[in-house]
């Protein structure tokens, strides 16, 4: 990151050779769209290189600032409007997206993942739709009443009364 900061493009190449590949897998979970992903990837190593001298290693590791840069930016892409609900159907049927399954696809496979799937499948469609942000996008409550165009304390209750739901569906 040093050598980035003074201004070193081969110290930027091996960075980027070293750690683009986990940087994009975050976007991706993050935006779960290829396209924008790369966008968010991108613009987050211009970051990089524009700032490297604002990292310091005593507030963390330069993997851990990468990856909230990478974050941020695609977080931003979101906070534009530029998302897409992951969810196929009425019945709240989650969709395989992008090249990997992010760690809710990858539950869903499994028993615990088919007793997942029918219980959000039992909540009604905008709280689904509140919890599915919340927990996909990792968008707050504020973020989910921006979004979704609802007053903070109605998403509040459908995040809480749909994990309350969740909850007891899945220890049936």
């Amino acid at each position: 990151m040093t050598a980035c900061a003074g201004g070193d493009a081969t110290a930027l190449a091996e960075l980027y050779q070293e750690t683009s590949a986990n940087l994009f897998g975050l976007a991706l979970r993050i935006l779960r769209r290829r396209d924008w992903a790369e966008e968010a990837l991108q613009d987050a190593y211009v970051k990089i290189w524009n700032h490297a001298a604002d990292f310091s290693s005593q507030k963390g590791s330069a993997f851990g600032w990468m990856a909230t840069i990478v974050r941020n930016r695609s977080l931003d892409l979101l906070r534009r409007g530029r998302w897409e609900l992951p969810v196929g159907d009425e019945t709240g049927r989650l969709e395989r997206g992008g090249e990997a399954m992010d760690p809710l696809g990858e539950a869903i496979r499994g028993q615990e993942g088919e007793a997942l799937q029918r219980c959000l499948g039992e909540l009604e469609a905008q709280p689904r739709e509140a919890i599915l942000l919340a927990f996909w996008k990792g968008l707050s409550h504020p973020e989910l009443a921006e979004q979704l165009q609802k007053p903070l304390g109605t998403i509040k209750s459908w995040v809480r009364r749909g994990l309350e739901r969740l909850k007891g569906c899945l220890e049936r």
